[in-house]
């Protein structure tokens, strides 16, 4: 089987060809954050319309790059959510139109599923079950992962996401647009030991995350004081210490509850450097072993929603003529 994969959750236009037997066979992205960098963060119409505008091209391109014809396409595979609904009808509607126009199945894949199994895109991927921690902009979740298609959420943020917390403390310390990843280079300038912020929910059982909290802390760092460029990179380093340690803490009690022996660490915040080295501590401490996604499979891409469509067309799964796009998708629900 080899199925075409179209993600347009956010503000990242990708496309890829994956096929069963042979793995990944072509993959291409168009970033949109010099569209959005003059805004600060994403604009929900301005990624919509760049969608419109590089979908078609990317189509061609990712064909040809993998010596493929609508005739060999076996089926398409869309993001259908959760995410920015505009962007999501864009990549929907024209992905149902592909299917439609070469007489192929069309299937919805969950974005949150994509990034669970990007891992299995490399040489050496996880058996199930396995242990995910899916740590993002938008999401941060524990999930127990028993095969494709069965997902139990473990625990999760009750407020902002991991990724989000770094964007919006990035942008209070005036880094540049996409903060998260400014911030975490900035830290590894910084001393320890200047800035120690809380490492929240960790006082208490369980395996939800909350890090509101530590955003305002960080706030209050900031209040009424000037900073210079080495005190805000030990601020960087100190914020970016407490979010490593608090989902290093959740995940080593994870894989204790569990008795898993794999964790794999998807989403974009996957890419984060420390929480990798830190991970990789936690993993050897529970004689477990440790998945990453390569770092261009960490944040949003075709090929991880190609090899979850082929999954999924493979076990059976279509769509109707409806384009199926939700704002909001709660993992594990795929059926409902």
């Amino acid at each position: 089987m080899r199925v075409i994969g179209i993600e347009t959750s956010c503000d990242e236009t990708a496309v890829a060809v994956y096929d069963a037997e042979r793995g990944l066979l072509s993959h291409r992205l168009h970033s949109q954050i010099a569209v959005h960098q003059a805004y600060g963060g994403v604009v929900p119409e301005i990624a919509s319309r760049d969608h419109v505008k590089w979908l078609l091209p990317l189509v061609r391109g990712a064909l040809a790059d993998a010596d493929s014809s609508p005739q060999s396409i076996d089926g398409v595979a869309y993001t259908a959510g959760p995410g920015l609904i505009g962007a999501l009808l864009v990549g929907a509607g024209f992905a149902r139109s592909l299917a439609y126009a070469w007489g192929r199945p069309a299937v919805a894949v969950h974005h949150l599923e994509g990034h669970l199994l990007a891992p299995l895109l490399e040489a050496n991927p996880p058996e199930f079950p396995f242990l995910a921690l899916l740590v993002s902009g938008g999401h941060t979740q524990l999930v127990d992962v028993a095969e494709i298609g069965r997902y139990r959420i473990l625990g999760e943020t009750l407020d902002d996401a991991a990724g989000e917390a770094f964007d919006k403390t990035a942008k209070m310390l005036g880094l540049p647009y996409p903060g998260g990843a400014a911030l975490a280079r900035l830290a590894e300038s910084g001393r320890p030991g200047r800035f120690n912020f809380p490492r929240p929910m960790l006082d208490r059982p369980g395996l939800e995350f909350s890090f509101s909290g530590l955003k305002t802390a960080a706030l209050v760092a900031l209040r009424d004081r000037t900073l210079d460029d080495q005190a805000r990179a030990d601020l960087s380093h100190g914020f970016q210490e407490a979010v490593v340690e608090t989902l290093a803490e959740k995940s080593r009690r994870a894989l204790a509850a569990t008795g898993h022996r794999r964790l794999v660490v998807a989403g974009g915040v996957g890419a984060n450097l420390r929480l990798r080295e830190r991970l990789g501590e936690v993993a050897r401490e529970a004689a477990a072993q440790l998945y990453f996604p390569r770092a261009e499979f960490c944040t949003d891409n075709g090929a991880m929603i190609a090899l979850a469509g082929c999954a999924r067309l493979d076990r059976g799964d279509r769509q109707g003529l409806g384009l199926g796009a939700r704002a909001s998708w709660e993992l594990g629900s795929q059926g409902d």
